[in-house]
């Protein structure tokens, strides 16, 4: 067999095949984001969930924290609907997200809200609700609401005002969103007290902890790489 000279580094016949690159799964770090369709579909999907639960909660005559709940008090003083006050209360949390947040996550936020005012409106016309109760809209609401905010944040966007304030805090001082939340979610429902009765508002402060509860469990940061 003649003699074939190789060179240190270089694959020789026999194990050309295994010097050959392979290819494997990506990095268990690695961060695969979302694609643009992905994020349609979250928005569509969470702002749908987030607005039937703010649904249910008006239709019980109960309140909630967060823009939505100064929007839904504002409405036993203005005769303006619900969807228009939702929208003009996040304007200057605009502002603010788009100074700490960039100009993709104010655009996606801006049309979360934008289609959460467009759900109010729909809501009614194919799901009547009459008399339903006080308890299951609290607890049901704000459970189809905390599920529908996680959805939005994990598609970088948020539903504005003090989501935007306590997403900020989560990243600059560590802080849980979801605490952030229900301390500023317990200032608005305690203002409900102007206009409630207190065993609604009582009620409606149950359900805020509900709400706030599903977010301090499912976002952490650090817990999800994508």
């Amino acid at each position: 067999m003649p003699f074939r000279p190789t060179l240190p580094g270089f694959p020789t016949p026999h194990n050309a095949q295994s010097a050959l690159p392979v290819e494997g799964p990506p990095p268990i770090d690695a961060v695969i984001p979302h694609r643009p369709t992905e994020d349609v579909l979250g928005a569509l999907t969470g702002t749908f969930l987030a607005s039937l639960g703010l649904y249910l909660l008006q239709s019980a005559g109960a309140v909630t924290g967060g823009t939505a709940g100064l929007a839904l008090l504002l409405t036993h003083a203005l005769p303006t609907p619900f969807a228009v006050l939702f929208a003009v209360v996040n304007l200057p949390f605009f502002v603010l997200a788009l100074w700490k947040k960039g100009w993709v996550f104010t655009v996606k936020t801006a049309i979360c809200v934008g289609l959460i005012s467009v759900f109010s409106l729909i809501h009614p016309l194919f799901l009547p609700v009459h008399d339903v109760p006080l308890l299951y809209a609290v607890i049901g609401g704000n459970l189809l609401v905390g599920v529908g905010l996680l959805i939005i944040f994990r598609h970088n966007a948020s539903l504005g005002g003090f989501n935007i304030l306590a997403l900020i805090l989560q990243e600059r001082a560590r802080l849980r969103a979801g605490y952030v939340q229900m301390a500023m979610d317990v200032t608005v429902i305690l203002l409900s007290l102007l206009v409630l009765d207190v065993p609604r508002v009582l009620l409606s402060a149950l359900g805020g902890v509900v709400l706030n509860v599903v977010l301090a469990l499912n976002h952490r940061p650090g817990r999800y790489r994508a």
